[in-house]
């Protein structure tokens, strides 16, 4: 019997119908709930910007639909739209498959992209190099959308107008939705073990789906077993993306973390534009266009600034999150599919001078009370790091490159946007510009600086 993950099953339409009316529900009910302001806990967004009466799309993601570990310049575009639509792009975590009962199991889009037996894979490049991609990229990316009038120099602004979970499309865990943590070999730990045992141990979360809380809950964990993929391929670490986990093979710890609630944050980890160095790009490091920047301040309420590379800008979403700290530290957040509503806005670069985003060539995130400037280790280490720099960058990183990066950009943001001289904006930097470490785990580290807009008087 079809299942929903073949596309080309007569049941397929019907399948997708059926999910896709379960998804507007949850999302009404969320939509209807308490939290139908900010996602963000403990951050106040403000009342969204107003959206103009531009166009609707949908971007719903399967096989068809996502690329897998890479961004590329040479992509077709899922979609295009004109500056000032609006768009809902659903996203799918890369840890589905270490619950597929909680998390794909149902759910046509995803069972399409993970589809993975003996013959076949629904999506059989996941990476950025030939072949399957070995090692070379792990996030499922939805897109790209191709905006008309884009053009290198300009900047695309990304509003997100909404964020809500993908509701687990099983009948057994109705009105929840469910996130995969790895410590993982790739985390800032791993190296670190107070008994020098190294290990890596998965994490699965449970998140209400209808908006009822606010926090998510560990429902068990489990110690990486040895996995043998659908080619006889054996895994011992979490080596490849979406390698399906076989339960009857681990041991679970059902009473992990409890008492524990973690206040959920949505945010996409990944969310940006294909930049123009190289054809195809390792979606891991994250760089001046955007891509695995990992700061859970990407989420609802939120304006993100991305300088265009190439003709179109080229946007893709992924990796998305139900909640992450700062740092990211061993390796992951909790990875839980999402579904988010984006404005697409247009600044040509005519029209930036004298603006806040003068001399913006790298991502910024604007909430309703701050400017958050991202850092990296290497600002565009594609350009930096020269003909190597995707093996590089994964030996080169440091938080001191990246907190000098975030000291610079915020350093120039001052004297451009707020008219302020050197010795000023040094002085405030000091005195009132908070940084951060964003994440070290992703090849490029980051470090944010961030300062609120209060502080200058109207």
């Amino acid at each position: 019997m079809c299942r929903g993950d073949d596309p080309t099953c007569p049941a397929f339409e019907a399948h997708l119908a059926t999910f896709q009316e379960d998804m507007a529900r949850e999302r009404r009910s969320f939509l209807k709930s308490r939290f139908a302001g900010s996602l963000i806990a403990g951050t106040p967004t403000g009342p969204l910007k107003r959206v103009s009466s531009g166009k609707h799309h949908h971007l719903p993601a399967n096989a068809d639909t996502v690329h897998w570990g890479y961004f590329s310049k040479n992509l077709k575009p899922q979609v295009e739209v004109d500056p000032g639509d609006v768009i809902t792009i659903e996203a799918l975590t890369h840890q589905a498959s270490d619950d597929h009962e909680r998390m794909i199991n149902g759910d046509p889009g995803a069972e399409s992209v993970y589809l993975w037996t003996r013959d076949k894979k629904g999506v059989f490049r996941r990476g950025a190099g030939e072949g399957d991609g070995k090692g070379l990229g792990v996030h499922i990316c939805t897109g790209p959308v191709f905006v008309r009038g884009a053009e290198p120099g300009d900047i695309l602004e990304v509003r997100i107008l909404d964020v809500v979970p993908r509701p687990s499309a099983n009948p057994k865990f109705k009105g929840l939705c469910f996130g995969s943590n790895a410590a993982a070999n790739w985390g800032y730990h791993y190296n670190d073990f107070l008994t020098g045992e190294k290990r890596e141990v998965v994490t699965i979360y449970e998140v209400d789906a209808t908006g009822e809380r606010d926090w998510a809950k560990a429902v068990y964990s489990f110690k990486w077993p040895t996995v043998v993929d659908p080619f006889g391929v054996a895994h011992p670490t979490i080596d490849y993306p979406g390698l399906p986990v076989d339960h009857a093979k681990t041991e679970r710890k059902w009473d992990v973390l409890k008492g524990v609630r973690v206040p959920i944050r949505p945010h996409f980890g990944v969310m940006g534009l294909a930049p123009k160095e190289a054809d195809d790009v390792n979606s891991v490091p994250p760089s001046y266009t955007g891509g695995n920047i990992d700061n859970w301040r990407i989420g609802k309420g939120a304006s993100v600034y991305y300088p265009v590379a190439v003709p179109g800008a080229l946007l893709s979403v992924g990796d998305p999150h139900a909640s992450q700290g700062d740092s990211e530290l061993c390796g992951t957040a909790i990875e839980c599919s999402l579904t988010g509503t984006f404005q697409l806005v247009l600044h040509k670069k005519a029209a930036l001078a004298g603006t806040p985003l003068e001399a913006v060539d790298f991502p910024m995130i604007e909430t309703a009370t701050e400017w958050v400037l991202q850092g990296f280790s290497y600002p565009n280490y594609l350009a930096d790091l020269g003909a190597t720099a995707q093996a590089d960058i994964f030996q080169k990183s440091s938080v001191d490159g990246a907190m000098r990066d975030a000291f610079r950009k915020m350093r120039r943001f001052l004297m451009t946007a707020k008219k302020l001289t050197e010795d000023e904006a040094i002085s405030l930097i000091s005195i009132a510009v908070d940084f951060g470490v964003t994440q070290v785990v992703d090849g490029n580290w980051g470090v944010h600086a961030i300062v609120r807009k209060n502080i200058f008087a109207p």
